[in-house]
């Protein structure tokens, strides 16, 4: 029996040093952790149960009998982070570069069908040159079983992937479909044809970070929600974002028994009364919410709109705000797109929505209109509306036409709406109506400009302000700024208990 044991621990010691030391080090030296140090950073301490360790490919074509890939090129396994049950899986580069074939798929497979039969979150570490050639189709149905398994689980456990080194061709599709990316900059590169085919095809020219680093699909093309500095880091962010949500959608995330409650006295300087002006709206959310709690998604993309997690008496909540520092606030296509798609993961894990509004409208424009600007606009509209979670507004300033409504309006089933002082909610800013109301007298006056002011002051008087919805029910109430977080605890505690149905349907046509 000793001797067995001896064989066992020989082989798994083989089998853990992967492609070997010399492509440990290479790993290291281009400022990578390998496959398993990635797993040691994100576990608890010995928590971490392999799977499938002993699996070995089964091609022979192309000299892949001659060829030993420990563990396939890829680690899967269940641990606990932060005393949580989690599944994962981790792409070990150093053996065959991570590539993907029959054998490493069925492994990822088979941890995706426990996490989703046991209702835990599934995290997948990407660090892939792609597909194994040599295996042919079978790489392809390997790719296609997980694509098919990542849309199953999509919105039933908690999906989150990290872009840890190389990630191209077919293999950045299941990324896509998952609740959120993170990317390590300067190692991390995801791109469906790299910079050789984009120029033989198009003659252009671009190197790998810039047609797909990590700060490009932070902020250009949002296909990242998250920006590691490194490895460690990318865990670090993993960590926090599974502390906000629950394990699976039959669940509410924990609570957090203790909390400090922010110093909101002077929160009615932030925001000046000229709606005009700009703010930071992040500096509202975090006189808000519980002291240090304010966690942002997708930072770096579609400013224009801010989205994150947060916690409010210990509860974890989302947040959906209007920045009126970065192009006044505007609706556009991209800020629709980063909204409407975190509203629908809050709702799928029973996850309050808290809306902050000040914006002027949509942004107007041949390339907002020629880009699809009423088909992403309407994707917000449509998130909002088919939400059946606590959906709590508060109105800061402008809430003008379209875009008041899609911003989380009574319209499309807010269960509580306050306004601040300050709101302006109307067809239309206070300017633009009083021209076109107004435009013969304007026009037909001694003093034009003096006119056009006076008119842009009485229709401010009579319309843009809060009391007008809030006399049609509109909006529940007109609140101090000072009084907010104590209204938001109120609503959050009278909606906790909400049920909405729904009709009965397969599914509904959301307008991609």
């Amino acid at each position: 029996m000793d001797d067995l044991i001896q064989r066992l621990h020989e082989l798994e010691k083989k089998i853990e040093l992967g492609g070997g030391q010399d492509k440990i080090e290479k790993q290291h030296s281009e400022g990578k952790s390998t496959a398993r140090e990635r797993l040691e950073l994100l576990f608890d301490p010995g928590t971490f149960e392999e799977v499938d360790k002993f699996v070995e490919h089964r091609n022979t074509a192309f000299g892949l009998d001659k060829m030993e890939l420990p563990a396939d090129g890829v680690v899967t396994g269940i641990g606990k982070v932060n005393g949580r049950p989690v599944a994962a899986f981790s792409q070990d580069f150093t053996v065959r570069g991570g590539s993907l074939g029959e054998m490493h798929a069925k492994k990822i497979m088979k941890v995706m069908d426990l996490a989703l039969k046991m209702g835990i979150p599934l995290i997948g570490i990407n660090d892939s040159g792609g597909a194994r050639i040599q295996e042919g189709v079978d790489s392809l149905y390997g790719y296609g079983e997980i694509f098919f398994r990542n849309t199953i689980a999509s919105g039933v456990i908690p999906q989150i992937t990290v872009i840890a080194g190389p990630c191209a061709g077919g293999a950045v599709y299941s990324p896509a479909i998952t609740d959120f990316v993170v990317m390590v900059d300067k190692t991390a590169q995801m791109f469906i044809t790299g910079p050789d085919v984009v120029k033989t095809v198009t003659r252009e020219e671009i190197s790998k970070e810039d047609l797909g680093g990590a700060y490009v699909h932070n902020s250009k093309s949002g296909n990242a929600q998250f920006l590691a500095k490194d490895d460690k880091h990318a865990m670090e962010i993993v960590k926090k974002l599974l502390s906000y949500i629950p394990e699976n959608n039959m669940e509410k995330p924990a609570c957090e028994e203790s909390f400090s409650a922010p110093a909101i006295e002077d929160i009615h300087t932030i925001v000046p009364v000229d709606s005009k002006k700009g703010f930071d709206v992040k500096e509202v959310i975090k006189k808000i919410v519980d002291e240090g709690t304010f966690f942002e998604v997708h930072e770096h993309f579609a400013t224009n709109i801010v989205t994150g997690f947060a916690r409010i008496n210990g509860r974890s909540v989302g947040i959906i705000a209007n920045q009126p520092n970065v192009l006044a606030g505007v609706l556009d296509i991209d800020s629709s797109d980063k909204a409407a798609r975190f509203i629908r993961f809050l709702d799928a894990f029973n996850m309050p929505i808290i809306t902050f509004v000040d914006t002027p409208g949509y942004l107007p424009g041949v390339k907002q209109e020629h880009g699809g600007i009423i088909r992403h606009g309407a994707k917000l509209l449509y998130a909002y509306s088919e939400a059946t979670v606590s959906k709590i507004t508060i109105i800061l300033r402008k809430a003008y036409g379209g875009a008041y409504i899609a911003m989380g309006s009574k319209h499309l089933g807010a269960d509580f709406v306050a306004a601040w002082p300050t709101a302006e909610i109307a067809v239309m800013g206070p300017d633009g109506a009083a021209n076109i109301i107004f435009k013969k007298e304007i026009d037909s006056s001694q003093n034009p400009e003096e006119t056009r002011k006076q008119k842009i002051e009485e229709y401010r008087e009579a319309f843009a302000n809060p009391y007008v919805a809030a006399s049609r029910g509109y909006v529940d109430a007109v609140i101090d700024p000072r009084e907010t977080r104590k209204w938001l605890e109120k609503a959050l505690e009278y909606s906790e208990t909400k049920v909405e149905a729904r009709p009965k349907k397969k599914h509904g046509n959301i307008p991609l």
